[in-house]
């Protein structure tokens, strides 16, 4: 058997579940598809809360790359300007007439 036809086995068996616990539910249509909506509500504010959290910790750790980012940034043009400083004494010394 190949995976498709396993899924929609899979698919297939849980839509006939479903379709029988609500026909066989001990609660009226009215309050079944009530504790359904409200379900679905609960899994939508969830689903939002675990999303915001996400981008919380995504923004977070931009945030925190962008400062190492830019501290690097300027740790390497104080770098940079050193050697260049350290060059041009040197060549100055160089280039400078021995009288």
């Amino acid at each position: 058997m190949n995976a498709g036809k396993v899924f929609l086995a899979i698919m297939a068996g849980a839509a006939a579940g479903a379709t029988l616990g609500i026909l066989f539910a001990p609660y009226k249509g009215a309050k079944t598809r009530h504790k359904i909506s409200r379900k679905g509500n609960d899994y939508v504010d969830d689903l939002g809360e675990k999303f915001n959290d996400f981008i919380d910790s995504v923004s977070s750790k931009f945030e925190k790359m962008k400062k190492e980012a830019v501290l690097m940034a300027e740790n390497g043009k104080a770098k940079v300007e050193e050697v260049q400083a350290k060059l041009t004494s040197t060549t100055n010394k160089e280039t400078l007439p021995l009288n």
